[in-house]
């Protein structure tokens, strides 16, 4: 999730700690697993046994690689498996250390942590979601139509560069974030609640488990490329559509194989039971902002 301006930093930030309350409940099995890692990380809280609401780990941006991935001389889960089938938050990206951010690659696309050591291998799962936000620039105000950027083209290069095309290739949604309007925080309005939206994620969801039944798997985000033949299935339109982006938009194969998951996804929130033109246009749009602040 990316921000335009500065003067949304607040809303980014509570925008992402919403997350977690409009996500589908922790399945028993997903509560185990959970309750598991942070037993070993030594955080359980002694008044809870159990871990029942999905996790929110939000580090600073001082967090080194070994907190991040997990390690140490005695091998500990780090953030990104403490937030297991939860959602691991990564305020103002680019002041991340490169380093930090680039050993999350593997851990993205496998959902496993694997720690090797002289006489022990170790492998923590890491299934969780990944929510950044960031500024265009080091001011915060490149591109804004409230305020003039005081950065030079040179400060925004190297600001921007400090995230690696690989690593923006592996988060599915893109989305920019501009200032909202006095009008729109005293518009009385009424707007959908956090429960309201986690009934059609819940819906959502049960679409996919009963989909996914024989499948050994429980969401879209785990189909493999052979299943996505199967369950992706596109129309002639669809496909055009696809086909027109990929080109113009110079879309990698995982790219291509993302957007199919969240059409996927799209669909199954409309309740459809196949993906339709708008709903791959819709995952398309999501894959665009890096094209417009990432040129190369």
């Amino acid at each position: 999730m990316f921000a335009d301006w500065k003067s949304t930093v607040h809303g980014k930030t509570m925008m992402a700690r919403r997350i977690p309350s409009i996500l589908p409940d922790l399945s028993f099995e997903e509560a185990l697993e959970t309750t598991k890692i942070h037993s070993i990380a030594g955080i359980l809280p002694k008044d809870k046994p159990i871990i029942t609401t999905r996790p929110f780990r939000s580090p600073h941006h001082t967090v080194s690689g070994t907190s991040l991935a997990g390690g140490g001389r005695i091998p500990k889960p780090g953030e990104i498996s403490l937030a297991h089938y939860g959602v691991l938050f990564l305020d103002e990206l680019p002041e991340f250390k490169k380093d930090a951010l680039e050993v999350m690659r593997g851990p993205l696309e496998d959902g496993l942590v694997t720690i090797s050591r002289v006489n022990a291998t170790l492998a923590y799962p890491c299934d969780f979601i990944f929510v950044a936000s960031m500024n265009p620039c080091p001011c915060g105000f490149y591109g804004s139509k409230e305020k003039e950027c005081t950065c030079s083209p040179q400060a925004i290069t190297k600001y921007m560069g400090k995230i690696s095309g690989p690593l923006l290739d592996r988060i599915d949604i893109q989305i920019e974030v501009s200032p909202v309007k006095y009008q729109k925080l005293s518009d009385d309005d009424e707007i959908e609640t956090s429960e309201k939206i986690k009934e059609r994620v819940n819906q959502a969801r049960n679409i996919q488990l009963n989909r996914y039944k024989n499948e050994n798997i429980y969401s879209n985000s785990e189909l493999s490329p052979k299943l996505m033949e199967k369950y992706c299935k596109l129309n002639d339109n669809s496909k055009k559509i696809l086909k027109t982006a990929f080109e113009k938009l110079g879309l990698s194969a995982r790219a291509y194989g993302r957007i199919l998951k969240v059409a996927r996804t799209i669909a199954d929130l409309d309740g459809k039971e196949n993906i339709l033109e708008e709903h791959i246009a819709e995952a398309i749009q999501y894959r665009s902002l890096d094209k417009k602040y990432w040129k190369n």
